[in-house]
């Protein structure tokens, strides 16, 4: 699983940003799934579990739309128009203002009647009226950056009236956008941050290939910066994803079937949140825990400063390299002092000892982690065993229709048992994250008796599916009822909490 959080769209799905974009996409849709890959557990498992009353309340449910590229720029320029005409701008000069406020049109329009000017400095597009007058009245022919005489007709400047020649601002302009730049050119003027409008950075750009280059990246910063859209982070696919209030919910993309959490566009992590899930990962990618191992299971050698580590119970230890022999305790010589730990008398006059306290803390620390990690692991393993127990489900269900044992519909309750046995193993996993960074209290205590009441329904509902022939078709049911009723459960109460 990849720990880099903030991905974003890259040059490779460049060239499905462009008119023949949607017949691509109608092409892909009709593409048959891997039948082996239980990556769809979310799907078509509902009806055999679905509850009455308050129990139907399902926590993860969330209304989104998947927009191709043309519907997202509809959505855009809707916001655009409606902006541009009430603050009498251009739209290149509305979208900037979208981009400050993440595109939350009603906050611009009150903004707006209190205050218009306010607003547009605020979204660095005007600047303040003291600083232009001050800029105006010192106006040369001189371009700032290259400091060339040059016509006043070669001259070009933003409303800040910072003047530059026209080769300056392209290869100012070349040279951004070349780096992936599009929303976010500003004045090349020193302590000015005025944003450059589209319709006058794209003039300044050669070819069109440069120009198409700078567009992608401007739907890019215009998608990222809108509070209710998300690109998908599937390789090439230029869909978007249309929520009416944002959340770490599940979406699915219906182009490339990518499954993700809408707020940080990483895989699903329910219920742990987007925050705290990019820590975990970090935590167990990184090598900070095996510094903490060797923190808490070390020493080194007081004579040659070697590292060594405890593996008996007694203190008195020698050092393999040097045979140098000492207190594991206080690292004094072992032959000025007693064997047993109470008769070290230097192990409070000699301030450079490890403190024991802060080793023992960092056992306690490095045990709490493994704890989670263990159990961590070991789902994610059980996830992938479990999908090479669906496949043989799949084969097996494909005999027995075959075989004029029953039709794909009389079997369909074994293929929905694998999946949801997957759904909830999956929640299980992330559980294990939430817990690592509670706090200890009442909640936590709540927390950690329902995650055991998941896990024991689980491994129940596990020993049935890889035994399905020895349980009737209602047992197996039952416990598909129950295992979900348990994982929902949990959600409600600490999912968003």
């Amino acid at each position: 699983m990849s720990v880099d959080m903030n991905s974003q769209a890259s040059d490779s799905n460049e060239d499905d940003f462009g008119p023949n974009s949607e017949e691509e996409e109608e092409e892909e849709v009709g593409e048959e799934e891997d039948q082996g890959d239980i990556a769809d557990y979310y799907e078509g498992v509902a009806s055999d579990v679905e509850q009455q009353g308050a129990d139907a309340f399902d926590p993860e449910e969330y209304q989104f739309t998947c927009l191709s590229y043309r519907e997202s720029q509809k959505v855009l320029s809707e916001d655009v128009n409606r902006v541009a005409s009430t603050l009498k701008v251009s739209p290149a000069v509305a979208k900037l203002v979208l981009v400050h406020f993440q595109w939350r049109v009603s906050v611009i329009l009150e903004r707006y009647k209190s205050s218009s000017s306010q607003l547009l400095c605020e979204a660095q597009v005007q600047p303040s009226t003291c600083s232009s007058r001050l800029h105006v009245s010192t106006h040369s022919f001189q371009c700032g950056v290259c400091l060339q005489l040059v016509r006043k007709e070669a001259l070009l400047a933003l409303p800040c009236q910072h003047s530059f020649c026209k080769a300056c601002w392209e290869q100012h302009c070349t040279v951004l956008v070349k780096d992936g730049v599009g929303v976010g050119i500003s004045c090349m003027a020193q302590d000015c941050s005025l944003q450059m409008p589209e319709d006058f950075v794209l003039p300044l750009l050669h070819g069109d290939e440069l120009k198409d280059k700078y567009r992608r990246y401007l739907f890019r910063d215009y998608v990222e910066s809108h509070f209710q859209l998300q690109l998908c982070p599937g390789a090439d696919c230029p869909m978007v994803i249309q929520v009416q209030e944002p959340r770490a919910r599940r979406v699915q993309c219906s182009r490339c079937g990518e499954v993700f959490c809408f707020m940080c566009r990483q895989m699903y992590h329910a219920p742990t949140d987007c925050g705290t899930i990019r820590k975990w990962l970090t935590k167990c990618a990184d090598d900070s825990e095996t510094a903490n191992y060797i923190s808490a299971h070390t020493k080194d050698c007081p004579k040659c400063n070697i590292c060594i580590e405890k593996n008996g119970g007694c203190n008195h230890m020698q050092c393999s390299k040097c045979k140098h022999d000492f207190c594991w305790m206080c690292l004094g010589d072992w032959k000025t002092h007693g064997s047993e730990y109470y008769e070290c008398s230097r192990y409070k006059e000699n301030p450079d000892i490890v403190n024991q306290s802060q080793q023992a803390q960092a056992r306690e620390a490095l045990k709490k982690y493994l704890f989670y990690f263990e159990r961590w692991e070991n789902h994610s393993k059980s996830l992938q065993l479990e999908a090479q127990t669906y496949q043989r489900i799949q084969e097996k269900i494909q005999e027995r229709v075959m075989n004029n044992l029953g039709t794909w519909i009389d079997w369909q309750y074994l293929q929905n048992a694998a999946k949801l046995l997957a759904k909830c193993r999956y929640t299980l996993q992330y559980t294990y994250p939430y817990a690592y960074y509670m706090e200890s209290g009442p909640r936590k205590k709540l927390f950690e008796y329902q995650q055991a009441q998941l896990e024991a329904e689980i491994e129940n509902l596990s020993w049935k599916v890889e035994r399905a022939d020895s349980y009737e078709r209602g047992d197996l049911e039952n416990q598909m009822h129950i295992a979900e009723q348990r994982r929902r459960t949990l959600l409600k109460d600490f999912h968003d909490t």
